[in-house]
This record gives structure tokens, C-alpha cells and sequence, in this order.
């Protein structure tokens, strides 16, 4: 199976090395010097990795053969894309590769069957899960442990326990205007 573990950015300094957007869990394993990886668009690859180190907090690669700037700069927006065996799990065993997730089905921890995860949004804060629901409209769940409370690859579900509102219009929606009791307060409205 091939997995997408990176994404070229823009050349770095000029004897070759470029910036690298990592989209992998495990950057030491799939990105080290001698790996081979396989690219998107196929033409300009496959790429082996000659060097790579931290700069400024980010991963700069080098490559076999590119050499300067220019060559460094074709490459820019290029997917790195590694062959991993699909029975592999990661080491941390609350860890999922992307592919172990798509299309487990999703209910709820009452059994409610709320639908398919078709894909996993990668944010800064969180992943998500894009679920499709049996209409054929999406929900975003976020794949907290809150929320997200058991994977099982075996039954190929998701269980998930969703606080009001996110799957639904259960969602209580609190008024600043509300009193203690939950009334609403309308003094000072007779004009």
C-alpha cells in the first residue's frame, strides 16, 4: 500500500535541500537518509533521500542528484509517497494509519448507526473525521478521545460519543439574556 509522507515545499538555500511539509506520524522511519520514495506527479521520482535535518523547526531534505537551486525548485509541491505493508500498525498502539480508518462505519455508544468516514481531515489543532452520513450528508467528528471512544478494525467500526449538537440539533443553545431559572428576562421591554 503507498501512503503519502510528505509534501515538497520551496528550495532552501542552493545546493539542493528543500523545505518538506511532513505528513507522516513517523518522519524517522519514512524519511531518512536512503529511502526510497515513490512521487506525485511519477515523473519526477522515484527520490531517494541523500540528507535531511532540522532547520528552524522545519525538515530539510536532500535528495540523490539534485544539486542546486534550480533542481530543487522543480520539485516544489511534489508528494513523497512511501510502500507500506497495510498490516502495519503504528508503534503506539491508539495510533491509525488513514487507511485503517476509511470507510470503518461510525455509531454511537447506543448503537446508532450515524455513518461511513470517507476521509481524514488533517488540521493544526485535531484530525477529523468526514464522516457520510446514510443521506448522503457529511459531519465533521473530531478524533478526540472524548469524543471518539472506541476503534475496532476487527468489526470496522468507530464509537463515538458526540456532545449535543454535533450530529444532530440536540444542541442547547444558552442565552446571555436567560436568567437563573431559564426564563427569559424581558424587563425594561415596556417602553
Amino acid at each position: 500500500m503507498q501512503l503519502v509522507v510528505a509534501r515538497i515545499g520551496r528550495a532552501h538555500g542552493i545546493k539542493g535541500e528543500v523545505t518538506v511539509e511532513v505528513r507522516t506520524d513517523e518522519p524517522e522511519l519514512r524519511l531518512g537518509p536512503g529511502a526510497v520514495l515513490a512521487t506525485d506527479p511519477p515523473s519526477t521520482g522515484p527520490l531517494t533521500i541523500e540528507t535531511g535535518r532540522v532547520h528552524s523547526g522545519r525538515l530539510l531534505l536532500r535528495f540523490e542528484g539534485v544539486r542546486d537551486r534550480t533542481a530543487a525548485e522543480a520539485l516544489r509541491n511534489t508528494l513523497l509517497i512511501a510502500d507500506v505493508d497495510p498490516d502495519e500498525r503504528p508503534e503506539d498502539e491508539d495510533e491509525y494509519y488513514d487507511h485503517q480508518l476509511i470507510d470503518l462505519d461510525v455509531v454511537t455508544v447506543d448503537g446508532t448507526e450515524v455513518g461511513r468516514i470517507t476521509e481524514i481531515s488533517h488540521l493544526p489543532s485535531q484530525d477529523l473525521f468526514v464522516v457520510e452520513r446514510p443521506d448522503g450528508s457529511e459531519v465533521y467528528v473530531p478524533f478526540v478521545e472524548e469524543i471518539v471512544t472506541d476503534i475496532d478494525l476487527g468489526e470496522q467500526r468507530a464509537v463515538i460519543d458526540p456532545p449535543p449538537g454535533l450530529i444532530d440539533d440536540r444542541a442547547e443553545i444558552a442565552s446571555a439574556r436567560d436568567d437563573a431559572d431559564g426564563t427569559r428576562d424581558d424587563a425594561g421591554d415596556d417602553a
